[in-house]
């Protein structure tokens, strides 16, 4: 049985922005230690941002300290072609209970990634990393995947896209499977866009349910450096039957 096919709108082509030099040099990512940790300090500029993840770094705040900055082995990836739809979740689909955006809300889905769980949860996504990230995406880097349910925000992702590569940066749902849509809408769009690589980061039994595999950080590292040398408009609207 075929997978079904999402309708996902663009809402706004924003053409990447030119960001300027980095004033960060991170030490070579296979540096880092058993659990992934390169460098702290630095900045959340731009072009940090930018240069970390051509390097295959990614920032990701702990134990109260703001910039830390990663490259865990293996890494965890989501191949464009290869995410798994289950039955339940392919019955959700024909349902078309859910409308399907790019960067129709971006804030709002940060804000939603950001949102605690629990009483006592905390999020790692900090005022700062929320002000970074609106940065790149009013620069045309950074995007977002909406999953709206009635007319409300059900769920979403964002992240951050550099020719080839689009980096997941976090997901959130409000309503049953909203995340996972979001996931499949940003699996079908990076094929009719031409993104070959899409980093999660970590694995998790729910990414690995939805297709995430996990690979070394030298594979990683070399099917990084293809996808970002490779010009890609990730807000190009799909050509029809693709």
């Amino acid at each position: 049985m075929s997978q079904p096919s999402l309708d996902v709108v663009v809402a706004r082509a924003t053409p990447p922005s030119p960001v300027g030099p980095c004033r960060v040099r991170f030490p070579d990512p296979r540096r880092a230690d058993a659990n992934g940790l390169l460098a702290a300090g630095g900045d959340l500029e731009p072009a940090t941002l930018l240069t970390a993840y051509r390097q295959g770094v990614f920032p990701w705040p702990a134990d109260g300290v703001d910039l830390l900055w990663w490259s865990p082995d293996p890494r965890a990836v989501l191949p464009p072609a290869g995410v798994h739809v289950s039955r339940s979740l392919a019955r959700t689909l024909r349902r078309g209970r859910f409308r399907v955006t790019i960067d129709a809300a971006f804030e709002d889905v940060v804000a939603g990634c950001a949102e605690r769980r629990g009483a006592d949860e905390a999020t790692w996504i900090t005022p700062g990393i929320r002000d970074a990230y609106a940065r790149l995406h009013r620069l045309g880097w950074a995007h977002s995947v909406e999953v709206w349910a009635d007319g409300a925000l059900a769920g979403g992702l964002y992240g951050v896209s550099i020719g080839a590569l689009f980096a997941a940066e976090s997901m959130f749902h409000r309503v049953s499977d909203a995340s996972k849509v979001a996931l499949v809408a940003l699996a079908q769009h990076a094929r009719a866009v031409g993104v070959q690589l899409v980093d999660v980061q970590m694995p998790t039994p729910h990414l690995e349910s939805l297709g995430a595999v996990t690979i070394s950080r030298e594979q990683y590292l070399h099917a990084l450096a293809l996808a970002v040398a490779r010009p890609v408009n990730f807000t190009a609207a799909p050509a029809s039957g693709r």
